[in-house]
């Protein structure tokens, strides 16, 4: 096993987060499936909460959210240049088309080939998780929303991009500035900007004398002898820190609560590590660490009957297409044991997620050494009866708290 970051879990950038960036919405998938049954294509009027003011088309159904996904050319990705590229900066990776998309995807996928992820796994990974665990595992209980899911991503991250561990809550205060920009744009402008200027040293540097890291490779990546300007490594540094800890950080809490409350599935995940694997993809299923994302009509075009004018703002509801029951059998049960069929959690097609394999390795490692070096975890049954631990959020989901004891 590597050598531990043995720091004590700090919480600080955790105690600033806010859960209005969420919405506050305990379950909303009856009120989901009632609609996708009834209306599977919502349209809204133009009005000034729509990106760019524009009319809206809400998609829930599987079949027609996976179109939308992959036509790329019909349902356009730059709208989200509009929505969040007065924080990301305006050369998002996420925001482009084709066949701009595709240069910039090529450039940056080479940081996340399997070697890298095999070797972050073994030297950063391993150790972060260690880490945090050391700080807790002999109290018998612990909060692991606070001292566990929240902060292993970010220090991952961190270690990623080569970043020192003594800038660390920097860091983490830079993410969940950006991560809330939606309800304190000026907080999350001024992360972005400090955010920024903290790479920019660090970018020159590593032009200079390149290390074993992310900024390295992406400052010395190329296809056909072309380059990432600064510009372009920004926006995709600042892209990644809110989405590798965002992502995980939720996805991994929403794993735990699931099987913390089905301790049969729980048992059977501890006595079989093999079934680790698809207890995360049936997690991610069942709740999405996202909701929605955003896409631009480009044209005129019909999904379940309904017509989406040419510049309308369309909205597939990753969460609804997970739980259609068209695709899934008894979509609302978390089941470990269903037949694997691909969620869209990740999305799907031209802009499917480029971290999804770090964030399902940061996962496993994550679950595997909580069951290891925690025998018998569970749920504390009367911190749980005290919070009342769910799972909330309407645009993210992510769990409240997750109150746990051992032993």
């Amino acid at each position: 096993m590597p050598d531990r970051d043995r720091g004590t879990a700090d919480t600080g950038g955790f105690d600033n987060f806010d859960y209005r960036a969420s919405g506050d919405v305990r379950d909303p998938y009856p009120e989901l499936a009632e609609v996708r049954r009834s209306t599977p294509v919502v349209g809204l009027p133009a009005a000034a909460g729509n990106p760019g003011g524009r009319p809206m088309y809400i998609v829930l159904r599987h079949e027609d959210v996976t179109r939308v996904l992959r036509d790329g050319e019909t349902f356009s990705s730059s709208i989200l240049g509009d929505v969040m590229g007065d924080v990301m900066g305006r050369e998002i990776i996420l925001a482009m088309d084709e066949p701009e998309h595709r240069r910039h995807r090529a450039l940056v996928a080479t940081a996340f080939r399997q070697s890298s992820l095999a070797r972050w796994e073994e030297s950063l990974v391993s150790g972060v998780v260690h880490g945090l665990i050391d700080a807790f595992a002999d109290r018998g209980a612990a909060e692991l929303v606070h001292e566990f899911t929240f902060p292993f991503p970010t220090k991952v991250v961190a270690g990623v991009l080569g970043l020192p561990q003594d800038d660390y809550l920097d860091f983490q205060r830079w993410a969940v500035a950006i991560i809330t920009a939606n309800i304190e744009p000026e907080r999350g402008r001024a992360g972005s900007r400090a955010l920024k200027d903290y790479l920019a040293g660090v970018l020159e540097a590593r032009r200079r004398e390149p290390r074993d890291d992310l900024i390295s490779e992406l400052a010395h990546a190329s296809l056909d002898g072309e380059e990432l300007d600064d510009e372009e490594i920004y926006s995709f540094l600042r892209l990644l820190l809110p989405a590798g800890v965002e992502t995980t950080f939720r996805s991994s809490g929403n794993l735990l609560f699931l099987l913390l409350t089905h301790p049969e599935q729980l048992e059977a995940v501890r006595a079989d590590r093999s079934l680790v694997p698809q207890a995360i993809e049936e997690a991610l299923r069942l709740e999405p660490p996202l909701l929605i994302t955003s896409r631009l009509a480009t044209c005129d075009v019909e999904l379940s009957g309904v017509v989406i004018p040419a510049g309308s703002a369309v909205t597939p509801m990753l969460g609804s297409a997970n739980r259609d029951p068209a695709q899934y059998p008894d979509p609302d049960r978390f089941d470990i044991f269903r037949d694997p069929r691909q969620h869209l959690s990740f999305g799907t097609g031209p802009h499917m997620c480029l971290g999804m394999h770090l964030a399902r390795m940061e996962t496993r490692v994550a679950l595997n050494a909580l069951l290891d070096r925690l025998p018998g975890l569970r749920l504390d049954p009367v911190a749980a009866a005290r919070d009342d631990p769910h799972v909330h959020g309407q645009v993210f989901r992510s769990p409240t708290s997750l109150p746990v004891t051992w032993g």
